[in-house]
């Protein structure tokens, strides 16, 4: 339960999404599809995991709902998976290895292999010898401790609206729910629909199932019928009672658009140069999976503006452009609440819906920007707490009753049936 405390303003309850389709080889080789699950642990996952565990050590009293896709779970608890992953680490830092020696006379570039040396090194660490392989153990820790709500989606990751009977949603959520019942003992709270699709008669699917939330887009909920009388920024019901809470655009713009938010900052890493394809192929092959170039990491440029000409990449400037961000987040929420605080009369809630994915992998500083968030929102210098969806929506029940109509997240509105 997140400490209600009279000082704050409002609520920030982030939600952080995994998913990635099933992607499972039936060869003994890595595949291509497999290494995206390998990048997704080595940038995202795992530096997430570590990121929360560093903070529940400190004693940070941070709040987050994590959703976990049953294909996701299915490959994290697999142990062949889990073998070829130690295989894919070992292959990365074999070349990290080397990376150290070719550069070690580069006053420039020698840095930042040592850099990405020590951190695959500690990932390496983490997965094979204080995890074994098992990550959602850690996981089902930080739940029990109270820091994470872990929820799921449906069984397939689905577009539910366009799924034309009934049953395939009842299947698609029973069997999601009854795969993360048997994992972590329980039934989760909420779920997350894929892309937030949602259709009218899905809700009494999910509240047959015991859901008690799920999430909309911010238009999905704000053409309610009637309207909305606090926007996105407290939960509604629908019929049958499981509350609906609207996913906040402004956190989303900010975090999200690589060219007006936070990601696109001239001092964080580029994503798009990669020694995979900067190198001799030569000199790369005995590392790259399936034989052929691909990213493999190791980056040694920042975004530095709209030019093809990339400056190299300083992770001790990025670091404290991270922080800066993440104080400027948090400021911006503290005036975001402000204002609705004084219209409303409970404590308002901004939901913050991102890919888990987007932190590490897609914005490399995402990770421990998000961190910092954690960490400065849980301490008393700013009226924004922290909270998890489900223990908000236990403290301020919803007050309004209304109708929504077909939404999904992205450029469209509307879910258009032709």
């Amino acid at each position: 339960m997140a400490a209600w405390e009279s000082n704050r303003a409002g609520y920030l309850a982030l939600l952080l999404h995994a998913h990635l389709p099933y992607v499972r080889n039936l060869e003994e080789y890595i595949s291509l599809e497999e290494k995206w699950l390998c990048e997704a642990l080595t940038e995202s996952y795992l530096p997430l995991i570590l990121s929360w565990e560093r903070l529940a050590l400190e004693g940070i009293n941070f709040k987050l709902t994590l959703s976990l896709s049953p294909t996701l779970i299915s490959m994290l608890i697999d142990p062949r998976l889990q073998e070829r992953y130690g295989r894919y680490l070992d292959i990365l830092k074999g070349l990290a290895t080397r990376e150290m020696e070719r550069t070690k006379y580069d006053p420039v570039f020698s840095p930042l292999a040592n850099f990405y040396y020590e951190r695959v090194s500690a990932i390496d660490g983490a997965f094979k010898e204080t995890y074994q392989g098992n990550l959602l153990a850690p996981l089902k820790r930080l739940q029990e401790q109270g820091y994470l709500e872990i929820i799921t989606t449906c069984a397939t990751h689905g577009y539910l609206p366009l799924m034309l009977t009934r049953e395939s949603w009842r299947v698609q959520v029973r069997v999601a729910l009854d795969l993360f019942a048997d994992i972590f003992g329980r039934r989760p709270a909420g779920m997350w629909l894929p892309e937030c699709g949602y259709t009218p008669g899905l809700e009494d699917i999910l509240q047959a199932e015991g859901i008690k939330y799920f999430i909309v887009a911010s238009h999905g909920l704000l053409n309610a019928v009637p309207g909305v009388t606090t926007a996105v920024y407290a939960p509604v019901k629908l019929t049958g009672g499981v509350a609906v809470f609207g996913r906040d655009w402004e956190t989303s713009h900010q975090v999200w658009s690589r060219t007006e938010g936070y990601p696109g900052d001239p001092l964080y890493r580029e994503f798009y140069r990669d020694i995979g394809y900067d190198l001799d192929f030569s000199y790369l092959e005995p590392y790259l999976i399936g034989g052929t170039r691909g990213d493999t990491g190791l980056k040694y440029y920042r975004i530095t503006g709209k030019t093809e000409c990339k400056e190299p990449y300083d992770f001790q400037a990025a670091r404290e452009r991270a922080r800066e961000n993440a104080r400027d987040f948090l400021a911006n929420r503290d005036r975001q609440l402000a204002c609705w605080a004084g219209v409303m009369s409970d404590k308002p809630v901004v939901v913050a819906p991102y890919d888990a994915e987007l932190f590490g992998h897609w914005w490399f500083e995402g990770s421990a920007w998000l961190e910092d968030v954690l960490r400065l929102a849980a301490g008393p210098d700013y009226q924004t707490g922290l909270t998890t969806v489900a223990a908000y929506l236990e403290q301020y029940p919803p007050r309004q009753e209304v109708a929504l109509g077909p939404s999904s997240w992205g450029k469209a509105v509307t879910i258009v049936f032709g």
